[in-house]
């Protein structure tokens, strides 16, 4: 019995710490998040919308594969069975679990697009140069996106989908980046979430210059390595932000 209490205390104490999307809202449409902690120990795990996470701990290489989508040296993550419907111009709410006050960082949203012919449900970017950020929010006023500001919106970050974005299925990826240990590298944590989103409309505009995760951000690039004491502007790693002109 003591050993179940010291184990459950432990659990408690890292989930204090860390998080995952728990529910997306798609517009007025919800959905429940991928919830590693009783999807994974079924067999099939339910039909979601986001691809599989092994649980709540960060990434921190760089260098691996499991920054685009969550993962781990044993558990590689995979396509999700089912996708989300979303209108060019709606807000995508993503709710994360509890976030500790002291996990200060900037919060970015990426949008990745199929190849032709190629069904998402089937699809693995893997390190080709298909993503393109369209939210991001680091310091500003001295409130940090995550905690400040996610703890302010009950633990819910608001994206909106370009208007005149070019219709079609998207992975949507949310992360969360944790500076508090990044005065060196490694030492910064990431926390990516993937969706897979049809977004609708009559929109044409789509980027033309794109990255591929892994590989937008290097241990020299401004933002992965930051010392949390210290006052001053902080700059958001990766490309800037596309703002969806055509």
């Amino acid at each position: 019995m003591l050993k179940l209490i010291a184990l459950v205390s432990l659990v408690a104490t890292h989930v204090a710490a860390h998080g995952y999307v728990q529910e997306l809202t798609l517009g007025s449409e919800k959905y429940t998040g991928y919830l590693p902690y009783s999807d994974n120990l079924q067999d099939p795990p339910p039909a979601r919308i986001i691809r599989k996470i092994p649980d709540f701990m960060p990434i921190t290489d760089l260098t691996r594969i499991d920054l685009q989508c969550g993962g781990s040296p044993t558990f590689e993550t995979a396509p999700a069975p089912l996708v989300g419907k979303i209108a060019a111009g709606e807000t995508v709410h993503l709710n994360w679990t509890a976030w500790p006050d002291n996990h200060k960082g900037p919060v970015l949203t990426y949008l990745a697009r199929p190849p032709a012919g190629v069904d998402i449900t089937e699809w693995v970017p893997g390190t080709d140069a298909v993503w393109f950020k369209i939210d991001q929010f680091g310091k500003e006023d001295g409130k940090w996106a995550a905690a400040d500001k996610l703890t302010a919106d009950s633990g819910v970050w608001s994206v909106k989908i370009p208007e005149n974005l070019l219709p079609g299925q998207y992975i949507l990826r949310n992360e969360i980046i944790d500076l508090h240990s990044a005065a060196q590298y490694p030492g910064i944590q990431f926390f990516p979430s993937c969706a897979q989103i049809e977004v609708t409309g009559s929109g044409t505009a789509f980027p033309t210059e794109f990255v591929s995760i892994p590989g937008v951000y290097e241990p020299d690039t401004p933002g992965i390595v930051w010392d949390i004491g210290v006052e001053g502007d902080y700059t958001s790693p990766g490309p800037a932000v596309w703002t969806g002109v055509a």
